[in-house]
């Protein structure tokens, strides 16, 4: 492990839906103290809402709305830095949250550094996960275990280890903020594009762990994520499952068993949101069973967000 600081960062922000986050996030990056010079990158995925032209900001607009990862490779075509840092639109980063973040990654290079990340609420999202099984997946899926997720972390992939002040080797970081060598990202190929939204970070780790560059949890950095913010929620289910189920099929977790699973609990949640109608809950046990049999469904499904 090297403590040596690179000389510059490449920082990649994937831009779709309003520019008022993105805007925010360009300012902070500016007024960041302490950090190493900074290219910061925004790629515009065909947004409804065009990045404006901003001052010492490289805009990539692309034709077509291709997903986060197909977006931030646009991105990294142009880093001239041998680190890249891939940010959300929708982050609130402090000051010195570069400088912080170089500081503590340094010792764990090369690796995928991910810091801790919280939400608006101040309450932890699990930054350091493990690597995705059917049991995760299928536990999640379950709607009469909701009100239990909070003592289920680990049963949904958590890896609760990762808490303030820690830092350890992951199997996987979450991809709002993720720091990693350059060279080392493009020599495995970048993101996979075929995975449009969601899963591509951890399909990404998976390459780059069995090339020798581990993942790491940094949780003496912290960063504010809203999350879902450039997303359409009706169409958030379909992406998240078809990637799970992409990515089993992909690394020989048998995508049939997991179908096979989801189907199943979709059919104890529609038994349980039929009690639930019963007492009076304002449920559609219907249409929600329909619509979660749709997202399992192999299916063309809109590629928007």
């Amino acid at each position: 492990m090297s403590a040596l600081a690179p000389p510059g960062v490449s920082v990649i922000v994937p831009h779709y839906g309003e520019s008022a986050p993105a805007l925010a996030l360009v300012d902070a990056l500016h007024g960041q103290v302490g950090a190493p010079p900074l290219q910061i990158v925004i790629v515009d995925d065909a947004s409804p809402h065009r990045f404006p032209d901003t001052a010492a900001v490289t805009v990539i607009r692309r034709a077509e709305n291709g997903g986060f990862g197909a977006a931030v490779n646009s991105g990294v075509a142009v880093a001239a830095h041998p680190q890249i840092l891939v940010l959300n639109s929708d982050l609130d980063i402090e000051p010195s949250f570069v400088a912080d973040f170089l500081r503590s990654a340094a010792p764990w290079q090369p690796a995928v550094c991910g810091p801790l990340l919280v939400g608006r609420d101040g309450v932890t999202q699990w930054a350091g996960r493990r690597w995705p099984r059917t049991p995760h997946h299928v536990v999640e899926w379950l709607t009469p275990l909701a009100r239990f997720r909070p003592r289920l972390h680990e049963a949904v992939g958590h890896d609760t280890r990762c808490v303030a002040g820690a830092e350890l080797r992951v199997d996987w970081v979450v991809g709002a903020a993720l720091l990693m060598p350059t060279k080392a990202f493009r020599a495995v190929g970048g993101f996979d594009e075929r995975y449009f939204m969601n899963v591509e970070e951890v399909d990404l780790q998976r390459r780059l762990t069995a090339a020798g560059v581990p993942s790491v949890f940094l949780g003496t950095v912290t960063v504010r994520h809203e999350g879902g913010g450039s997303s359409d929620s009706a169409y958030r289910m379909r992406w998240v499952t078809q990637a799970r189920i992409q990515y089993a099929e992909k690394w020989g977790e048998h995508p049939g068993r997991l179908r096979f699973g989801l189907r199943a609990a979709s059919a104890v949640n529609l038994v349980f949101n039929g009690g639930r109608r019963m007492l009076g809950r304002d449920v559609n046990p219907v249409a929600a069973y329909r619509s979660q049999l749709a997202a399992i469904r192999p299916a063309t499904y809109r590629k928007a967000r």
